[in-house]
């Protein structure tokens, strides 16, 4: 599967189920793997026959500061719902994760994959 991929993309929000974690952001890791729309993209070299990487790593930043989550979960669900529909990706694989939020871990998340409906 041909796929455009993102890794470690840094962004700022508020998350957690803690009362201080509704106050002070926290910085999360993200990695993507998009599944590209078609073909096209190969033989047109253009970036309208594709996803625009930098748009979405933008949205997905304002997604990430538009609101309190509770949950990485919810948010991992949110990007992946903006990578199919806003940006028509068949598929996606994205992973959220909080760093150094346990002492002994390097990060805490979660991976999910999502199919366009």
């Amino acid at each position: 599967m041909d796929a455009i991929v993102i890794r470690d993309l840094r962004v700022e929000a508020l998350i957690g189920i803690h009362r201080r974690e509704r106050h002070v952001m926290q910085t999360l890791s993200i990695d993507l793997e998009i599944g590209l729309p078609g073909t096209t993209v190969f033989a047109s070299d253009k970036v309208a026959d594709t996803i625009d990487y930098e748009q979405v790593a933008l949205r997905i930043g304002g997604l990430a500061s538009a609101q309190h989550y509770r949950l990485v979960e919810t948010l991992a669900d949110r990007i992946a719902t903006l990578i199919t529909g806003e940006f028509g990706a068949p598929w996606t694989k994205v992973s959220v994760a909080k760093i150094g939020i346990l002492p002994n871990a390097k990060f805490v998340g979660v991976t999910i994959e999502r199919r366009k409906r």
